[in-house]
């Protein structure tokens, strides 16, 4: 049993030739694989850390073998890996600073400062990767890294990369068309904003000085008073003259109650007129200013021997709520919301109305214009005149010209499409489109010449009644009188030569001087009134001329300074 085992064992060691087991032919191949792998990995290692003859593409400024490392390289040399990115970093921002400078280049930038900048940047960043000392111990040594050398390397590099990016975000906003238009249409719109809001608070601080009573013109009617309070029988009323109804003379009317704006008006008409005596004024305040215009005209009379009768708006008993519509709706609590209820932050954002909010328009000084007929029912004809024109010429050639049976005689203030009725009217609404058209010419109050004859034969203060009743919500037009005169006088109004009637010189500086050297009328429509601070200075001398500096009260009050 035993020797067969053994037997066994030694036919297997048999199967063998040439003395070799098959346990030794294994072995063989093995050793034989092994060398060849041996050699297949030494060759690499050779190709490897052998120069290729022919080196890839890259930027001629930069080193040649400046990013060709091996991998065994990369491995025992870790600063080799910080050395590429810094390498990296600068060729990156080089590309970028490049570009920037052809693109000012393309927009013809050659001798701009940004171009010279960036080019020498740019070379600056290459120059640095070519320096000797970097290119010796960092790109063409194959040793390892010095780190003192890196680190200083990679201090200078920090230094362009910074100065790169700040040119960088410096520029972009002139070379980024997208940005630059962008930051434009921002800065449009937030100049637009303030030029807005400026134009607001501008309008609203010059209706505020416009509306406001100077210190002077306080100072002269509490002095007037005072005077009538000392004196109270120098200054009895007198009964009324034959002349304030005698037709054949030349009858004003003037409605203020400015003292001072009146009296200049009276002034410069009977200094103008060839015959004063013929000439006869007609003026009416309120209440509070009747002692003062009446001791004015007392201590001052009328030169020339003309007249001026003085009343007050109560006098007029026939005008009341009843009959009046303003004086009804000025009662009403939605007016009175109007005016006393708005706010100085509210009112400054509508500037289109704001105008409209002037107190002047609740006085009803402003409308007795429309009651003419009846407050002077004898006379024929009549010249209205503002308190803020100044006449020039003599005026009687007003009652000469035919107005071909019209009421109003005016001057015509169109000029393309500006002044036209369209501005004044509320051409949506049905009543004002049916009757009117936009396209009429506007004409200017402040001078007019009315036939009272024809006002009363046309029943032009019932049409005013009409349309003022239709017009309580203020859906036809804005507060003011010119619009419901357009509307009351639209077909009976004559236009005059323009040379009548010049306008403009409180709001408009363009005006030719020789224009208003022709002019027989110049009015001071506007904030910028002649006896306020903030009057134009080159019209001012025109009507200051006329103030009677002679008058004591004038001086004490500082007229003029």
């Amino acid at each position: 049993m035993a020797v067969a085992v053994r037997g066994s064992r030694g036919g297997g060691g048999g199967l063998g030739f040439g003395g070799f087991s098959f346990r030794s032919f294994f072995s063989y191949r093995i050793f034989v694989s092994a060398m060849f792998s041996l050699l297949f990995i030494a060759t690499l290692s050779v190709l490897l850390t052998t120069n290729p003859s022919t080196p890839h593409h890259r930027d001629s400024t930069l080193p040649s073998n400046g990013i060709h490392r091996t991998f065994l390289a990369l491995q025992s040399d870790p600063l080799k890996t910080r050395l590429d990115l810094i390498y990296k970093q600068a060729s990156d921002h080089m590309t970028l600073v490049n570009a920037y400078a052809a693109y000012a280049r393309k927009l013809k930038l050659d001798i701009s400062k940004h171009l010279r900048l960036f080019n020498d940047l740019a070379s600056d960043i290459s120059d640095l990767q070519m320096k000797p000392t970097y290119r010796t111990s960092l790109f063409e040594s194959d040793g390892p890294v010095d780190e003192d050398v890196l680190r200083q390397f990679e201090k200078e590099v920090k230094d362009k990369v910074k100065t790169a990016r700040s040119m960088v975000a410096e520029s972009k906003e002139n070379y980024d068309t997208q940005l630059k238009i962008q930051k434009l249409k921002d800065t449009i719109f937030a100049v637009n904003e303030l030029l807005m809001k400026a134009k607001k608070n501008g309008a609203f601080a010059s209706l505020i000085a416009a509306k406001s009573v100077p210190k002077s013109l306080h100072c002269l009617a509490m002095r007037l008073v005072g005077e009538r309070i000392s004196n109270p029988e120098k200054y009895r009323d007198e009964g009324p003259k034959p002349e304030f109804e005698d037709p054949s003379l030349y009858h004003y009317a003037i409605f203020s109650d400015n003292v001072i704006a009146v009296s200049v008006v009276v002034r410069s008409v009977v200094k103008n007129a060839a015959e004063p005596w013929k000439h006869v004024f007609h003026v009416v305040t309120d209440r509070m200013n009747l002692a003062a215009m009446k001791v004015w005209f007392k201590m001052r009379p009328a030169e020339g021997g003309a007249y001026v009768e003085v009343k007050a708006v109560e006098d007029y008993t026939f005008l009341n709520s009843s009959y009046v519509p303003v004086l009804r709706q000025l009662e009403s609590a939605n007016l009175q919301k109007f005016y006393f209820q708005n706010q100085q932050e509210n009112a400054t954002k509508d500037t289109s109305n704001m105008k409209f909010r002037n107190p002047k328009y609740l006085s009803m000084l402003n409308h007795l214009r429309f009651y003419l007929p009846e407050m002077y029912p004898k006379l024929h004809k009549i010249l209205f005149l503002d308190d803020d024109v100044v006449v020039q010429k003599d005026l009687t050639g007003l009652w000469k010209i035919d107005l071909d049976g019209k009421v109003n005689g005016a001057v015509e203030t169109c000029f393309g499409s500006f002044h036209r009725y369209a501005q004044y009217l509320n051409f949506t609404h049905p009543l004002i489109r049916d009757k009117f058209n936009p396209k009429a010419c506007a004409w200017a109050y402040g001078m007019n010449i009315f036939d009272l004859d024809a006002w009363r034969r046309e029943k032009s203060t019932e049409q005013y009644h009409y349309w003022q009743n239709l017009n309580a919500d203020r859906s036809l037009w804005k507060l003011g009188t010119l619009p419901p005169g357009l509307i009351t006088f639209y077909s009976t109004t004559k236009s005059l030569d323009k040379s009548w009637h010049v306008l403009g010189l409180g709001y408009n500086p363009s005006i030719s001087m020789d224009e208003i050297n022709k002019a027989a009328v110049i009015h001071y429509n506007g904030n910028m009134k002649p006896w306020l601070d903030i009057a134009m200075n080159q019209y001012k001398n025109l009507w200051t001329k006329y103030v009677d500096n002679d008058m004591e009260f004038v001086q004490m009050c500082n007229f003029g300074l």
